[in-house]
């Protein structure tokens, strides 16, 4: 099987179930943030030396695509063929974790800077593209309907790569760096 099909040539592209859009049509732009925040956690895990942490990027990487398959596909098509929608227990696993997590974190007390070491720095960077994938996720929400779980599970998402971004600083030994508010 080839890679190229050159059915895209002429600016179009088709929803899982067959129908054709425009490359720049919305929900093309949503499902395309959420397999560029999937390109992201790659990096992460070339960079990452935490064995637990591995486990759990693996896990998100693939719940990644099934969020990416799930924008994809209509509600109404996916009636019809039979696809993984991102469901409350791939939040409730994110909230579970992070819960867990935050025991071993000092608590904020003001904002901290974005970085820290490569695994860290990367998760930040991923969790700025979580939030513009959310946005993109709410306008389209705006326009079709979609399953409100991909909507739940970005957010709460962002607040996993915020957290899990200052677990991996912090088992690296690097301390974090706060905001110094100037005027």
């Amino acid at each position: 099987m080839k890679i190229y099909t050159k059915t895209g040539d002429e600016g179009q592209t088709s929803l899982y179930g067959g129908q054709r859009v425009q490359k720049s049509n919305l929900r093309i732009d949503t499902y395309g943030t959420v397999d560029e925040l999937n390109s992201l956690i790659g990096i992460v895990r070339v960079y990452n030396k935490d064995k637990e942490l591995e486990q759990k990027f693996f896990r998100l990487q693939n719940e990644l695509f099934n969020l990416g398959a799930d924008l994809a596909t209509p509600l109404e098509t996916g009636k019809i063929l039979k696809i993984i929608r991102i469901a409350e227990a791939e939040i409730l696993a994110l909230e579970q974790e992070i819960d867990f997590w935050e025991t071993e974190l000092e608590p904020l007390k003001t904002f901290i800077l974005p970085g820290g070491t490569e695994t860290g720095a990367f998760l930040n960077l991923a969790r700025t593209v979580c939030r513009r994938a959310e946005r993109l996720t709410v306008e389209l929400t705006g326009l079709e309907e979609l399953n409100p779980c991909c909507l739940k599970f970005l957010n709460r998402l962002s607040d996993w790569l915020f957290v899990v971004s200052r677990i991996a600083n912090k088992r690296e030994n690097f301390n974090e760096t706060k905001w110094q508010v100037s005027f």
